[in-house]
């Protein structure tokens, strides 16, 4: 999701926790040339951010600013005239500035900005998903509310007097949503979910807001129904459109092709790493990984009855048996249907103590929860972080994960549940929480450059919670569990086949069935997993490489510093050092800690 902000930034140097390492000050007159240049980039950045939050006020109020939560995002045509004219404008602006004036951190700030207005007008131009991916006004519309329900930065009532105006203009934004969009180049699978979703907008009137209307006085009360019974019509209108007009006229191709393809991960992933590379690296790594499984397997089978055998030189039939046959064991622990939000509480409160207790890296004191996935978001991932925006890092964060569908039979409960066990619901709490997505926002959101939290890179992001999964089991989480070391690798495994994945669908015509068994039976993923990855995989493009290529970017990153501290290298300090510069690509907080160009 594009984080889009909010309010001024005060521009300031990131707190590197390596000064030492940072150039010596330039001559006084390269310091009065720097001071010009860099005040000139903050009042761009300034603009820029004040801009981004009249235009788009859902995700200002995401990232704290509460100036626009009455306002609603234009989806219309002359909305996205707006948008063009004011990325144009603030390109022309930075181009004025002499980058190489720049203090180290603002270099990498205009990077990251030059990078992010670049790809939109790509977007615009060459891409136009207003015209075929429905998901974004979707969001745009439920995530306008949602956000005025769950985060409590205000009374009740101002909250409900802007969600009461949001609703009102909800209809509105209906209209322009049907009026961008084409069906017949809508993807199927767009329509398909986005009709599965559309009714969640009335489950967070109906359940988070309503409850609280007794805050408002007579008349917002008043104004408050009125505005939910027509909110209620428009969903109503709405899903009568997406069942009868875009789901059976939705045929477009949701495969992007290897041109807009290479073009995106350039922009998405800030790398120079081509597609071929990437592609090369994975499978060299799927190899890797999965011999590195059947190591593991045989010491979890070791002694075991019944078990396959494990010969130090296996056939691929007998690794894939033995893999399958330790799996199987973690499979054995596995909560019950309606269990898994309390194993889920459980997990995460063991992996904050060890991380705590192991002194890994400095854990933040903001609260954490686990909650529902809201309807208006299931169907695309099982769990996601939902952090508060760097304005408001008093607030807690969301651990969100997916229930199980109440129309599920108990065989597709089960798969899911294999899939999902104790150990991987331990390692999805890693992953997502602690010390991954949440420990690594909150620290990001302590560094002083809004612009940079905004500008957020998806692969350094993902890329840390992958190799927080390496250092939980590197430190010996769970008693050095096999079984568990045996998870943390199948969800590495399961990383690297989404770049696979990625690449294949959407450059190479891979075919469901050959996704299916490349997950099932390459990646020894379970068919409820493996079908709702194929669902994702159509949803996005370029998305699913950043864990793969991040963790790598992040492991060469420690060891690059491993090699140059020696003997005086302590993890810790390493941890918390990388953190501190924000989330932006691997290579400029590699630039950043080593002294190297910024480009």
């Amino acid at each position: 999701m594009r984080r889009l902000i909010t309010m001024a930034l005060l521009a300031g140097t990131a707190a590197s926790g390596l000064s030492a390492q940072l150039p010596s000050p330039a001559a006084p007159a390269a310091n009065v040339a720097t001071s010009r240049q860099d005040a000139a980039f903050a009042a761009l950045a300034k603009a820029y951010l004040a801009e981004q939050a009249r235009l788009h006020p859902g995700y200002a109020t995401y990232l704290g600013n509460h100036a626009y939560d009455a306002e609603v995002e234009d989806l219309s045509a002359a909305g996205r005239a707006r948008d063009a004219a004011f990325v144009a404008r603030t390109l022309a602006a930075l181009e004025r500035i002499d980058r190489s004036r720049l203090s180290r951190d603002n270099q990498v700030d205009a990077a990251l900005l030059l990078n992010d207005l670049q790809y939109r007008q790509w977007q615009a131009n060459a891409l136009q998903e207003w015209t075929w991916n429905p998901m974004d006004a979707n969001e745009a519309i439920s995530g306008g509310l949602y956000l005025l329900a769950a985060r409590d930065f205000a009374t009740w009532a101002d909250r409900l007097r802007s969600a009461t105006a949001r609703m009102e203009k909800a209809p509105a934004m209906f209209a322009q949503m049907r009026a961008n969009l084409v069906p017949a180049r809508v993807p199927a699978i767009y329509a398909q979910t986005v009709a599965k979703q559309n009714g969640g907008i009335l489950d967070i009137v109906d359940t988070m807001l309503a409850p609280h209307k007794g805050e408002l006085n007579p008349a917002e009360a008043r104004r408050f129904d009125a505005a939910a019974t027509r909110l209620r019509a428009a969903v109503a209108e709405q899903q009568h459109w997406l069942d009868t007009v875009l789901v059976p006229q939705a045929k477009g191709d949701f495969r992007l092709g290897a041109e807009k393809y290479d073009r995106k991960l350039a922009f998405a992933l800030v790398t120079d790493r081509t597609r071929a590379r990437i592609k090369s690296d994975a499978q060299a790594a799927f190899d890797g990984t999965r011999a590195e499984m059947y190591a593991v397997a045989r010491e979890a089978l070791a002694g075991r009855t019944g078990a396959p055998a494990t010969p130090a030189n296996p056939t691929p039939a007998q690794m894939q048996a033995a893999i399958e046959a330790a799996l199987e064991l973690s499979y054995a622990h596995r909560p019950a249907r309606d269990g898994v939000m309390a194993k889920a509480t459980d997990t995460l409160r063991q992996a904050t103590a060890f991380v705590r207790a192991r002194n890994l890296v400095s854990v933040p004191d903001s609260p954490v929860q686990i909650i529902e996935m809201p309807k208006f978001r299931q169907g695309v991932a099982v769990a996601y972080c939902d952090s508060p925006g760097p304005l408001e890092q008093q607030l807690g964060t969301f651990y969100a994960i997916s229930p199980i569908p109440a129309d599920w039979s108990d065989a597709r409960a089960t798969s899911f549940l294999r899939e999902y066990n104790d150990y991987m619901l331990h390692e999805l709490s890693i992953h997502e929480a602690m010390p991954g997505h949440y420990l690594q926002i909150a620290h990001a959101n302590a560094n002083p450059s809004t612009l940079r939290a905004v500008l957020a890179s998806g692969s350094f992001v993902e890329g840390w919670a992958v190799y927080a999964e390496r250092l939980m089991a590197e430190a010996g989480y769970l008693d050095n569990d096999p079984l568990f070391r045996l998870t943390v690798l199948k969800m590495r495994l399961r990383s690297i086949t989404n770049t696979l994945l990625d690449i294949g669908i959407h450059t190479e015509g891979m075919t469901e069935a050959q996704a299916m068994t490349l997950m099932t039976r390459g990646a020894f993923q379970q068919e409820r997993e493996a079908a709702g990855k194929w669902v994702r995989a159509q949803l996005s493009s370029t998305q699913l490489l950043s864990y793969f290529v991040g963790y790598s970017e992040h492991v060469a990153l420690r060891e690059a510093a491993r090699a140059r501290d020696g003997s005086a290298f302590d993890l810790k300090r390493y941890n918390d050092a990388v953190l501190s510069h924000g989330s932006p690509p691997a290579r400029y907080v590699r630039a950043l800690m080593f002294d190297q160009p910024i480009r």
